[in-house]
C-alpha cells in the first residue's frame, strides 16, 4: 500500500553536502540549467497540520546542503525553497486529513529569487514505482493511523480538495490529521528547467554534484544498460526513462533514490570523472575552458607507457642509449620519423604530467591535454609509413587509449 512514514525516514532523503573551492571563476553573466526532473532534498522549517492549514499558506524549506552541476555550485548551502499549500482538508470520523503543496520559489542565501515549479515525490521504491506508473499522479501528504507524521499517496492528476478526496478513496479511511513535524526531509521534484547563475567551481569528486554533461550521461546510460537497467537510446539525454533506471539501479544499491546522476551514483556505474566539462554552462565563465583531465594516476601511466614505447623503437632500431645506430643497417626516413615523434611525445606526457600534479589551473591542464593529443597525432602519422614491431604497437595502443578522454577526435585503440 502507498502509504509510508516520512518522519520515521531521517537517512533515507539525504542530500550530501558540497565543499566550495578557494575562489570563484564564474562571471556574473555564466548561466547552468538544473534540469526538468532533478529532485531537491529539503527540510521544513514549521509543522505542517490539516488541522491548520489553509489553501494558499506559504511555508519555507532548507535545502539540504549545497548543489551543483557539472562543474560549478549552483544552489549554495543555506538556499530555501518556498512551499505552498494548494489544497487542505481536516480530518473527519470518516477520512483522514489531506495536504496537497506545490513549491514555487527558490531563493539563495544572497537573496536572489528564481521562480520554479515543483511537487513531491518520493524518494521510496514502492512509492515511486506507483507514482511512475500513472504520467499524470499526483502526490500528497494523507494523515496515517495514529495521527503521527504523514503519508505519501499518488492521487489524481486534477487539483483541487474534492478531486484529490475522490482519487485517494479509501486510502483515507484512517481519520488522522497530517502531522508533518518540523525539520522534516521531502523531496521536490522540477516539474520545469531552472536556469541559474554559476557560482563556486567544484571538486571531480564533490559528493553534491548532479551530472548533466551528455558525455556522462551517455557513459551512465551504457553503465545501465549493460545491468539491464535501461534499454532506451543511449543518446546522452537525462529524459525520464534514463531517471527511472537511475533510481532504480539507487535504490538497488542503498544509495539515495532521486533518479539525479550524483557524484556517488557514477561512481558506482564506472562513470569517469576524472575529467571536468563545463555541461550545460552558456556564456564565459571567467575563462573556463571544456575539456577532460586525466587524474595524476592516469598521467602517470601515459608517461610510463610512452616511455615503454620510446624504449622498444630504439630496440627495434638497434640504438643504443645514446643514440649510436647500428652502422651496417639502411635506416629510411619514415623509421627516424617515427622515433622523434615517440621521443617527443614521451618529453611532453611528463610535461603534462607535471601540470596535472601541480593543479591550481585546469584551464591550463586543458590546453596541455590539447597539446598532447596533438602530440599523439604526430606519432599516428609517422606510424602510417614507418615499419613497426608487434610490441611498439601494443606500447602505442595502450597509451591511445589512456588519453581518449582528453582528445575529441581520437579513434578506438
Amino acid at each position: 500500500m502507498l502509504l509510508q512514514q516520512l518522519y520515521r525516514r531521517p537517512g533515507m532523503i539525504a542530500a550530501a553536502a558540497l565543499s566550495f573551492a578557494a575562489a570563484s571563476v564564474a562571471s556574473a553573466q555564466s548561466r547552468i540549467v538544473l534540469p526538468a526532473g532533478s529532485v531537491i532534498i529539503v527540510r521544513t522549517t514549521t509543522p505542517l497540520q490539516s488541522t491548520s492549514a489553509q489553501t494558499g499558506q506559504t511555508f519555507e524549506t532548507n535545502v539540504e546542503g549545497s548543489i551543483g552541476v557539472d562543474e560549478f555550485t549552483v544552489i549554495p548551502s543555506g538556499s530555501t525553497i518556498r512551499g505552498v499549500v494548494s489544497a487542505a482538508s481536516r480530518a473527519t470520523r470518516q477520512q483522514s486529513g489531506v495536504i496537497d503543496i506545490v513549491f514555487d520559489r527558490l531563493t539563495l542565501p544572497n537573496g536572489t529569487s528564481y521562480a520554479i515549479s515543483g511537487r513531491l515525490t518520493s524518494t521510496d521504491s514502492a512509492e515511486r514505482r506507483q507514482i511512475e506508473s500513472d504520467p499524470n499522479a499526483r502526490v500528497v501528504l494523507v494523515g496515517e493511523r495514529g495521527g503521527i507524521g504523514a503519508a505519501i499517496a499518488g492521487a489524481g492528476s486534477q487539483k483541487g480538495s474534492n478531486n484529490i478526496l475522490a482519487a485517494l478513496g479509501s486510502m483515507l479511511s484512517e481519520g488522522r490529521d497530517v502531522n508533518v513535524p518540523s525539520g522534516t526531509q521531502l523531496a521536490v521534484r522540477l516539474d520545469n528547467a531552472v536556469t541559474l547563475r554559476a557560482g563556486n567551481r567544484l571538486r571531480d569528486t564533490d559528493p553534491g554534484t548532479i551530472y548533466t554533461a551528455s558525455e556522462r550521461v551517455t557513459a551512465a546510460q551504457q553503465a545501465l544498460a549493460q545491468l539491464n537497467y535501461y534499454r532506451g537510446p543511449v543518446n546522452g539525454v537525462l529524459n525520464d526513462a534514463t531517471r527511472r533506471a537511475l533510481f532504480q539501479f539507487q535504490v538497488d544499491r542503498g544509495l539515495s533514490g532521486t533518479g539525479n546522476l550524483d557524484y556517488r551514483t557514477a561512481q558506482a556505474l564506472g562513470v569517469n570523472l576524472s575529467g571536468s566539462t563545463t555541461g550545460g554552462v552558456s556564456g564565459d565563465v571567467s575563462g573556463a575552458l571544456s575539456g577532460n583531465v586525466l587524474s595524476s594516476s592516469q598521467a602517470a601511466a601515459v608517461r610510463r607507457d610512452a616511455g615503454y614505447a620510446v624504449s622498444r623503437i630504439r630496440t627495434d632500431l638497434g640504438a643504443s642509449s645514446v643514440g649510436r645506430l647500428n652502422q651496417t643497417r639502411a635506416y629510411s626516413q619514415t623509421d627516424l620519423d617515427l622515433w622523434f615523434a615517440l621521443s617527443a611525445f614521451e618529453d611532453n606526457a611528463a610535461i603534462y604530467e607535471q601540470i596535472v600534479n601541480g593543479g591550481g589551473n585546469r584551464d591550463a591542464a586543458v590546453l596541455a591535454g590539447r597539446s598532447l593529443a596533438a602530440a599523439a597525432h604526430r606519432v599516428d602519422a609517422a606510424l602510417q609509413s614507418a615499419r613497426t614491431s608487434a610490441p611498439l604497437q601494443n606500447y602505442w595502443s595502450a597509451v591511445r587509449r589512456q588519453i581518449a578522454t582528453i582528445d575529441n577526435t581520437a579513434t578506438t585503440y
